[in-house]
């Protein structure tokens, strides 16, 4: 008798009745409206400003391809600099607190809460915002965007870090300990090669993602071509808006193609 009770409780259950999925398609169409509304979002809008649109891009054409030789290149190449410096940056800011954040190698509870807390905050406030403050602080220029892309990014990084970290095989860590290994050999040798293919796809990602970063940070005055478009913009040199807007997609386009042959390689 027991043995057929538990394969009726184990027996997998048919689809759900109406009385279950009525409540939700009334729980989802409210959401939506709820967001549509709040949002303001109405298709008409769009329509009618189409034709805004089409003026702009109008204006745009064609780009003035001698912008890019004669101011370009310059502001390009300092946008790929800030974003390989500030994901640098992330990365060092990043690793020690991972460690700490990961659930299997934090020394306790407090310490975990609080490092998970402070990659939080880092990745709670947006990169703009940053750039903002450290323009304040620092100058114009590209520092402040490094900085802002380096705060920022540890967060993210040192989030996808400690996930790495907590996901490993505790089997190499745990003789590690009992045959007495340091802390820092345990880092080295044990968590270190399991957690390094998984590290460099998080920071490839990341670089990707400070380069489209980094053309906006320009905008507020934290140097490389987003200053060079924001620019063209004021003084309504809209074709030259396109040469810039040519130029970043380029960046895009080519950090995409390099981040995709050293994921192959890699593997």
């Amino acid at each position: 008798m027991l043995k057929q009770y538990r394969f009726v409780a184990n027996a997998p259950r048919g689809p759900m009745g109406w009385w279950v999925l009525l409540p939700i398609a009334l729980v989802s169409l409210a959401t939506l409206n709820w967001t549509v509304t709040g949002t303001d979002t109405e298709i008409g809008k769009l329509v009618q400003g189409l034709p805004w649109i089409a003026d702009f891009i109008g204006r745009m054409l064609p780009p003035n391809l001698s912008y890019i030789t004669d101011n370009l290149i310059g502001p390009a190449l300092q946008t790929l600099q800030i974003a390989l410096l500030g994901t640098l940056l992330s990365i060092v800011l990043a690793v020690p607190v991972s460690l700490l954040a990961a659930r299997n190698l934090s020394p306790n509870a407090w310490l975990y809460h609080s490092s998970r807390q402070v990659l939080n905050v880092l990745r709670g406030i947006n990169e703009i915002i940053l750039a903002l403050i450290f323009v304040a602080a620092v100058g114009l220029g590209p520092f402040a965007g490094v900085l802002a892309l380096a705060v920022h990014g540890a967060g993210m990084v040192g989030k996808f870090f400690s996930e790495a970290i907590e996901e490993i095989d505790q089997g190499p860590i745990e003789a590690m300990r009992a045959s007495g290994c340091s802390t820092p050999k345990i880092v080295l040798f044990g968590i270190l090669p399991q957690v390094l293919l998984a590290w460099i796809g998080v920071v490839l990602y990341r670089l990707e993602a400070n380069i489209r970063i980094s053309t906006i940070l320009g905008m507020v005055g934290a140097g490389g071509i987003g200053f060079e478009l924001m620019t063209t913009m004021k003084l309504f040199e809209y074709e030259n808006t396109a040469a810039c807007v040519l130029v970043i997609l380029l960046l895009v386009f080519a950090t995409d193609i390099i981040s995709a042959r050293l994921r192959s390689f890699i593997r």
